[in-house]
């Protein structure tokens, strides 16, 4: 008997309309925000939705050169990176942050990242920002199929991998499912958000396995 073949990473070219969909679809979102809505705090701790909004934009704006120059000058502290190119994409005001983000949206520029690290960024980053604003998108379940199958074998950039050892997860939305153990069972975006640490995201989910992921789960920094 052979060995199973490890699934194959979807092509770029594939991946990348997918991502400039969620993007544009945010950008529509926020068209209307109030200047308190704009300074109203994320699922990032520490980060109002206008910075993470920034912080999407700097990512999509980041060439892996720049990317190493910035980690160099930052002395390899990643944390002051990030909030190096926030800064540098927040703009005078809201809406030069939302304009800054706009022109950003077909971009296929990005750090030393697979492309689907880019679809993640581009819809839990969206998460943290729809979330404290009531705001709420019907995701196709085919692209969050995809970034739960990403995310359930990579610790790149964000903890997944390691947060959902020894639990077997379960969708009730589509076909994904992954692991052995105590059960976690939700929405594919309940699994995507909890997987990449969003506690709030636990509520909506059942099973045995809730409350260890729950104690695995940690305030999100900039990521």
């Amino acid at each position: 008997m052979t060995a199973p073949r490890a699934a194959k990473r979807p092509r770029a070219t594939r991946i990348w309309p997918l991502v400039h969909s969620e993007r544009a679809a945010l950008a529509e979102d926020l068209a209307s925000l109030t200047g308190r809505q704009w300074e109203s705090p994320s699922l990032c701790e520490g980060l109002t939705v206008r910075e993470v909004l920034a912080h999407l934009t700097a990512a999509a704006n980041l060439t892996p050169v720049r990317w190493l120059a910035g980690v160099i000058r930052c002395r390899f502290d990643f944390d002051k990176q990030v909030a190096l190119r926030l800064a540098e994409h927040l703009g005078a005001t809201p809406a030069d942050t939302l304009a800054g983000f706009r022109r950003a949206i077909t971009s296929t520029t990005k750090p030393p990242l697979p492309v689907v690290a880019m679809l993640g960024e581009s819809i839990v980053h969206a998460e943290d920002i729809r979330r404290p604003l009531g705001l709420h998108r019907d995701y196709p379940i085919a692209t969050l199929t995809l970034l739960a199958e990403y995310y359930r074998s990579s610790d790149l950039v964000v903890l997944a991998k390691g947060r959902i050892g020894g639990l077997r997860l379960v969708a009730t939305d589509g076909p994904f499912t992954t692991g052995s153990g105590p059960l976690v069972s939700g929405t594919t975006r309940a699994l995507i958000m909890a997987m990449t640490g969003r506690l709030d995201y636990c509520r909506e989910l059942d099973g045995d396995g809730v409350a260890l992921l729950r104690d695995r789960s940690e305030p999100v920094h900039r990521s």
